[in-house]
């Protein structure tokens, strides 16, 4: 049962990531046998759950984080620019994602809007041209069900224990980032490998001090 578990995989991802968008062009690695959900989260919502900053939320990190983002893209090969203003609010880009019905096409599609063209995320006759081409209307995204899946989504995401975006589920197992694909991996080849002495040590090491608030 937890091998066919794991071969359904959820991505977790939100738009306002570049390092969702690196994640997206990696997908392909995964095995052929590999059935992917795409679940748009408010990543914003997830922060606040765990109460943390995001990496554009602290000057050095956010410094870092775009010239990580950039040398990836181009070391890729991926076309890659930042938009016009980071943060931005992707909430309407994720509604419109759902309204499509989270496909990979349109999901692609809007992730390619945002971070290839350098244009200003809140431009809203882009955003009326994007839902236009992606054949969704203001109606269907305002609608109510639309906006409770957003919300299921990010409610389901955190209580799995998605902390942040990118991140996978592969049968109740979190991966998260970019740079976790190789270890997701190697997780669906072998799941024994969370299962080895050390790894269940890790689990519950006991924390020696901790950060006053």
């Amino acid at each position: 049962m937890l091998q066919l578990l794991m071969r359904r995989v959820t991505w977790y991802f939100d738009f306002v990531s570049p390092y969702s968008y690196l994640c997206l062009a990696r997908l392909h690695e995964l095995p052929r046998d590999v059935e992917l959900d795409f679940r748009p989260v408010l990543f914003a919502a997830l922060l606040q759950r765990f109460g943390q900053k995001g990496p554009a939320e602290i000057e050095a990190k956010r410094r870092w984080t775009y010239r990580w983002c950039q040398w990836s893209a181009d070391r890729l090969g991926l076309p890659f620019r930042f938009p016009a203003t980071h943060p931005f609010n992707p909430l309407h880009h994720l509604r419109l994602a759902i309204a499509a019905r989270s496909q990979p096409a349109a999901v692609k599609r809007i992730f390619e809007a945002l971070w290839t063209t350098g244009q200003d995320p809140g431009d809203q006759g882009a955003f009326t041209a994007l839902a236009r081409e992606l054949g969704v209307d203001a109606q269907a995204l305002a609608a109510p069900e639309v906006k409770d899946e957003l919300r299921e989504n990010t409610e389901r995401a955190a209580a799995a224990g998605v902390f942040g975006v990118p991140s996978f589920d592969a049968g109740g197992e979190i991966f998260w980032g970019v740079d976790s694909i190789d270890f997701l991996k190697a997780f669906l080849a072998d799941a024994s490998i969370l299962h080895g002495f050390e790894m269940k040590r890790l689990d519950s090491l006991p924390v020696g001090a901790s950060r006053r608030n």
